[in-house]
């Protein structure tokens, strides 16, 4: 679980150079549809793709190959998210010296809103993948 308070917000949103008045600006924000500030996708996609790459990473080299995102609500500043993947399916590769791992990705906000709909594609290195030649 992750909260987005609005310093991040702010913050995360600049460093990408996002610099929509939505993620900014209180006041633009409080009277639109979304009530007050909301979340970079940006933000939150990086940390789905962050979430990916740990997994993976933490089992064998790994590398991100391809990534997909579908943003169907908005992410109010100050909420509380879940994120979460599942595997669906590992297709062996011996043209890429390992393991294809396609997955399958959801982020649901506090009310059980389901906000993001993501796949990922990586690539899970067998050991000797990664030597020079």
């Amino acid at each position: 679980m992750v909260t987005f308070d609005i310093d991040s917000v702010r913050r995360f949103a600049t460093l990408a150079g996002d610099m929509n008045p939505l993620h900014h600006d209180e006041a633009l924000a409080e009277p639109t549809r979304f009530g007050g500030l909301i979340v970079s996708g940006t933000h939150y996609s990086a940390l789905m793709m962050g979430m990916v790459a740990t997994f993976l990473s933490e089992r064998r080299p790994a590398l991100g190959l391809e990534f997909e995102f579908k943003f169907r609500k908005a992410v109010a500043a100050g909420d509380t998210v879940t994120m979460a993947w599942r595997i669906v399916a590992i297709e062996p590769s011996e043209k890429l010296k390992g393991d294809v791992v396609r997955l399958e990705g959801m982020l649901r906000n506090t009310a059980g809103d389901i906000c993001v709909i993501a796949k990922s594609t990586s690539l899970s290195l067998r050991d000797d993948a990664l030597a020079a030649t």
